[in-house]
Order: structure tokens, then sequence, then C-alpha cells
């Protein structure tokens, strides 16, 4: 089933402003807010549904790579909330958005009044390589990363300061009357639990450090320096706290002869002049494997040949790019004496004068093409 588009679920235009965008979060995320929906798991999808959205929407570096690439941008959930997405990370992250609507700070009565809250493991970072033909076909990597885990034998005690919520709520009196404020359990970092008991070699946390093989699943079609995130294989977090999540930055190696620009790959052929005044046929790289192309007789330097759908896969699934091949004739900078004897009584030939035709474009609608 296909993810509904982010500008669709806000009821905006592609077109929106910043100030547009968190105006229609803010309506959507108190019509479905849970105090005013109690036990109702479909508003509390369309809650969770325009969190998502505006997490990316209201990020331009996000907002610029979802309009590009739509939802493969964030493949695995890389840049949203993806599977790890909860009520915590909502509220948060936005609980601004609801100022003093829902009973301050942003908390929901309507799932238990103060409730614990969530605290996640810190995220890891990696870089990955791919060679363009991984980038084509799609690839699935499998790494070794290091990441805190709860040791074994390690036990927690509810926070005697906040008594297991995580949150001290203080009472001031103001001018404008008594106000209530909420903030982070300072004792116990929000997390509602104290160590207890941890084994030897673990942190002042209980964690101890492992090296874990994950498999990371790359579509066909990323560019160098998207990001791809993998939920829950970032370090723990103490107690009942979620994992955090992995991190992976993409980097393009370069191939040895074929360039990529955008969806589309470039490829130098040079042939020489007997081949280019015969004919011929030769055998290029592309990304899928080794293709035989044709050298049409009288062929000129400089021409195109588009071997169109041998380019890269488009990330938002719409078709592929093509593999644009530049005949370059090639002149030799040294002849024997036969050879020259041989061009010198070719100057004057009338076969050998230039004699363009309508049909030859010049080199201005040659990059007009490609481009097109």
């Amino acid at each position: 089933m296909a993810k509904q588009d982010y500008y669709e679920i806000l009821g905006i235009s592609k077109g929106a402003s910043a100030s547009e965008i968190k105006k229609a979060y803010r309506k959507m995320a108190l019509k479905y807010h849970p105090d005013k929906n109690p036990n109702n798991k479909e508003a509390e999808e369309s809650f969770k549904k325009a969190a998502e959205a505006y997490e990316v929407l209201s990020d331009s570096d996000k907002k610029a790579r979802y309009d590009q690439f739509g939802h493969q941008a964030f493949e695995g959930g890389a840049g949203g909330f993806g599977g790890g997405m909860n009520m915590d990370d909502i509220f948060s992250q936005f609980g601004d958005i609801f100022g003093g609507a829902f009973g301050g700070g942003g908390g929901f009565s309507g799932f238990g009044g103060q409730r614990q809250r969530v605290v996640k493991g810190s995220n890891l970072r990696i870089r990955v390589k791919l060679s363009l033909e991984e980038i084509a076909n799609g690839v699935e990597k499998k790494v070794k990363v290091k990441r805190k885990t709860k040791a074994p034998g390690t036990t927690y005690k509810t926070c005697s300061t906040c008594n297991g919520t995580g949150q001290v709520t203080r009472i001031a009196n103001t001018i404008l009357g008594r106000m209530q404020t909420a903030s982070p359990c300072t004792t116990c970092g929000g997390a509602g639990e104290m160590i207890d008991k941890k084994p030897a070699g673990s942190d002042s946390q209980g964690l101890i450090l492992n090296e874990e093989t994950v498999s990371i699943k790359i579509p066909a079609g990323v560019v160098d320096g998207m990001q791809l995130k993998v939920s829950g294989k970032g370090n723990d977090a103490p107690g009942n706290g979620i994992s955090g999540d992995l991190l992976v930055a993409i980097t393009e190696q370069n191939h040895p002869s074929l360039q990529r620009e955008g969806d589309n790959l470039h490829y130098d052929l040079y042939v020489s002049i007997p081949d280019a005044v015969l004919g011929s046929s030769t055998e290029i790289d592309t990304v899928t494997g080794k293709v035989r192309i044709k050298i049409d007789a009288g062929v000129q330097s400089g021409k195109i040949l588009r071997l169109r759908g041998k380019g890269i896969p488009s990330i938002n699934g719409y078709g592929k790019g093509d593999l644009l091949v530049h005949v370059n004739v090639w002149t030799p900078k040294t002849l024997d004496k036969k050879q020259k004897e041989f061009f010198e009584n070719m100057k004057n030939d009338e076969h050998f004068k230039p004699k363009p035709e309508s049909s030859d474009k010049s080199f201005f609608e040659k990059v007009k093409d490609m481009f097109s």
C-alpha cells in the first residue's frame, strides 16, 4: 500500500510557507489529540501521521529531499519517525505546537495523566561506500557496528525523586496566578528509573559495548550524501527506554569509465580514424555489464549515442535514466613515412573536406539534447 503524501496529510499545497505548514499541523494535531479522542486508535494514527509529515516538512533540508525523491528519500524511516515513532517523540519535539491547550507542557491526560517519559538511546552514525553498480541495482550491506547494550544482570529501581514519571512538577505563584511547570527529573535524567545493580565492566548506566553485525537494505538510485536510518540499532537506553537509531550516510565511489549526472550516465568512447571512416562495433561498460554498440561509417567526433534505460533507476520509481555515449575520433600524434604520405595525398581530396549537413548538430544543440 502506497504511503500517503505528506502534503495531502496536512491538507496543504507543495508551495506552502513554513508558517502555513505549522498552522496546518497544529490544526490537525488539535483535531486528533489523544485528550480529545481517548481510546480512539484511528485518531491516534492520524495524530502520528500528521506529526511525521510535519517533522519532515518543517525541516528545510528534509523538505527539499522529500520534494525531490518522495518517501524513498527516507527509506527505512530515514528522516522521519519511521517504525520507532511514539507519543513521547511527538510531544518532546513538538510540544510547543500545542501551547496550553491541553493542560500545559504538551502532556496528555487521556493516556493516564502524568505518564512516564520514555528515554531514547543515542544515535550512531556510519558511512557506507557504494559502487555505481550497487547504486544502480540496490544492495544489502552487512556492517559491523559497536553499540552499547544493556549488560546481562543489570537491574533498575524506580526513581524516588519523580516516582517513576521521569518528570518533576513545580507550582509557582506569579502575578498571573499559580502556574504549573514540568521538567525532566535531574536525578534519573528523565528515565524514571535509577541503576540498582550492575555487573562489573558495565558503565554507570549498566551498559556495555558490543560489536554487532547489522544488515542495511539500500534501495536503487540513492545519491551521494543521502542518509538512511535503521531504527533501533543505535545505543540502548537505560531501564525501559528505547534504543537509538543507526544513521547511514551514503558515499558514492568513482567509476573507472562512467560518470553520473542525476539518473543519467556518461561514457567517453574513443574511436580510431579508420573505424570512424569505415564503421565498426565495440563493447562498452554499463552498470549491468558490457554491451556491444555499432559505430556507423562516417561517424563524427562529438556525436552522442543515447542508450535508453541504461542509466540509474529513479529513487522515486519513475523509470531509469539513459547512458549517453560521447564519440571522440582519436587523431594519432605520430605517423610513419607511409602514413604521412597517405594523408598528404588526401589533403585536397574531396572526400576529406568538411561538409557539415543540416542533420549534423552544433555543440550547443548537442548539449541541449543531453538535457532534454
